[in-house]
C-alpha cells in the first residue's frame, strides 16, 4: 500500500494562487480528484494528503470541502494567518474537522528568512504543539538555519521538512544544504518528505542526478522518518506522477521491506496520524 503524503488541487476561478500564472502553462488549469483518482488506482496508492497551494483561510476550507467528498484524501494541511490576532479562532475552527491535521505557511515566498522566529508566532506553535498538529516546513537551503533553532525552540513540534528544503539540485549549487539537513536530521526528530526534487533538478531530472540528494536524505532521516509524495500536479514541470514514482521504486529496492514501506506509507500515516 501507498500514500501520497504530498499533493495539491486547485480551481482557477476561485482566485487566490498569486503564483499561478498564465506562464506556467502545464499547470495553468484546473486539478482536481477526478483527475488524479486513475493515476492513484494504477500507482497502487490507497490515501494521499491534500497540502495547501494559497496562502488564504478559503483555500483551507476549500480543501476540506474536497476531502469530505473523496474516499481517497485521508488528511489536509492547510494554511492559517500566523501573524494575525485570530490566528488560533482560525486553527479552533479547522480543529473541528477530522481531516485537518495542521499548517504550512508559504515560507519560501517570504523575503525575511528569520520571519519563523518572530514572537508573535509564538502562541499558534504553542497551540500545534497542545493540540498534536503538524508543521509543514515549505523551506529552501538558506532557510535551514532558522527551521533549527526554530525546532530546538519548540522540541515537541511536529515538523516536516517539504520537498528536502528544496536543494538546488540542477547546478548541484547547495553545498551548505547537506550539512545543514544532517544537523537538523540528527539533532531534531523533524521528519522529511521524499518529494519536490525532480522539480529542482530541472531538465535532468534522471535518478542518476538525484540520487545523491536521495541517498543524503535517507542516510540523515533513516526510512522511519522519511516519507514519499509526488508533488502533483507540481511533478509534472519536469516528470509525471508514475516516473517520480518508478524512480522511488529503484531508489528503495535495496532496503528491507519494512524500510521501503515505512517510506510509501507508515511514516506518513504515522506523522499526520491518518485513519
Amino acid at each position: 500500500m501507498r500514500v501520497d503524503s504530498h499533493q495539491h488541487f486547485w480551481q482557477l476561478s476561485r482566485g487566490d494562487y498569486n503564483w499561478l500564472t498564465p506562464e506556467l502553462e502545464l499547470l495553468y488549469k484546473d486539478f482536481l480528484p477526478q483527475d488524479l483518482l486513475p493515476t492513484l488506482k494504477r500507482e497502487n496508492v490507497e490515501k494521499t494528503v491534500l497540502v495547501q497551494a494559497s496562502d488564504t483561510t478559503a483555500e483551507t476550507e476549500f480543501i476540506l470541502g474536497l476531502a469530505a467528498e473523496t474516499d481517497f484524501i485521508a488528511g489536509v494541511v492547510g494554511w492559517v494567518d500566523m501573524e494575525s490576532a485570530t490566528a488560533i479562532k482560525q486553527l479552533e475552527q479547522f480543529s473541528q474537522n477530522s481531516y485537518f491535521k495542521g499548517i504550512r505557511p508559504m515560507i519560501q515566498d517570504i523575503i525575511d528568512t528569520q520571519w519563523m522566529l518572530k514572537p508573535e508566532l509564538a502562541p499558534v506553535f504553542e497551540y500545534l504543539i497542545e493540540k498534536n498538529l503538524t508543521f509543514d516546513a515549505l523551506v529552501k537551503p538558506q532557510h535551514l538555519d532558522t527551521l533549527y533553532t526554530l525546532i530546538k525552540r519548540y522540541p515537541a513540534l511536529k515538523v516536516v521538512i517539504d520537498h528536502g528544503a528544496k536543494p538546488c539540485i540542477a547546478d548541484n549549487s547547495s553545498p551548505q544544504w547537506f550539512e545543514d539537513i544532517a544537523q537538523i536530521a540528527n539533532e531534531t526528530s523533524a521528519y522529511c518528505k521524499l518529494s519536490g526534487l525532480v522539480t529542482e533538478a530541472g531538465e535532468d531530472s534522471s535518478l542518476t542526478k538525484l540520487n545523491l540528494y536521495m541517498d543524503h536524505l535517507l542516510l540523515s532521516f533513516g526510512a522511519n522518518r522519511l516519507m514519499w509524495g509526488s508533488d502533483w500536479p507540481v511533478v509534472n514541470l519536469s516528470s509525471d506522477y508514475s516516473h517520480w514514482a518508478k524512480q522511488v521504486e529503484t531508489f528503495v529496492e535495496p532496503l528491507t521491506v519494512k524500510e521501503q514501506q515505512s517510506i510509501w506509507s507508515t511514516t506518513a500515516e504515522k506523522f499526520y496520524g491518518l485513519e
